[in-house]
């Protein structure tokens, strides 16, 4: 049973905060980018290669990777709301499908990111979001995620053992890096 219905969710934020990277659940623009940054040092130079943004929301990454001048070869954004595809098409100019990432096929890339993108799921749903990510990804899956006790509430947080054991059946070489941010953490997954 789902923690709780993502596009309910995320209309209401559009609703209240506007196309902002606080519509996408973020409590800043200096967090969002910070995570980012992370994202991108881990994922290397981008330019002869094929990246797929799961839950790229309003297409925030791939404008910051545009800014630093890493774009990759080939990219392809999903998101599960409506109004967050239209907005990053309007934003990136590429192409971005509607697509429910538990459920529908995904294409192969060499790297798959995802920023944000399971901090709704319950435990079941993240460990299926990661393992299909990472099935069609070539290099690996980088990937955030909220840091901390699980707790009730929106909001899914991890320990980092806990991501561990998640991923151990996955027989990949797991990285998680820790302390850019409070409660946040980032996971490379690679073969």
């Amino acid at each position: 049973m789902p923690r709780i219905d993502q596009k309910i969710f995320y209309r209401k934020n559009i609703e209240n905060y506007g196309l902002t990277p606080q519509g996408v659940a973020w409590d800043s623009a200096r967090t969002q980018r910070r995570r980012f940054a992370v994202l991108a040092a881990r994922l290397g130079d981008l330019r002869r290669s094929s990246l797929v943004d799961a839950g790229c929301g309003f297409g925030d990454f791939y404008l910051y990777l545009k800014e630093k001048g890493n774009l990759p070869q080939s990219y392809l954004g999903l998101d599960l709301c409506t109004e967050m595809v239209e907005e990053a098409r309007r934003r990136t100019g590429c192409k971005i499908l509607c697509r429910d990432l538990l459920r529908q096929s995904l294409p192969s890339a060499d790297w798959y990111v995802a920023s944000g993108s399971m901090n709704l799921l319950t435990r079941t749903e993240t460990g299926i979001f990661i393992r299909r990510c990472f099935e069609r990804s070539r290099r690996g899956f980088v990937f955030n995620l909220l840091e901390g006790r699980e707790r009730e509430g929106a909001f899914s947080y991890w320990k980092p053992r806990e991501v561990r054991e998640m991923l151990r059946p996955l027989g990949a070489k797991v990285e998680i890096v820790e302390g850019y941010l409070d409660g946040d953490m980032t996971v490379v997954l690679g073969g």
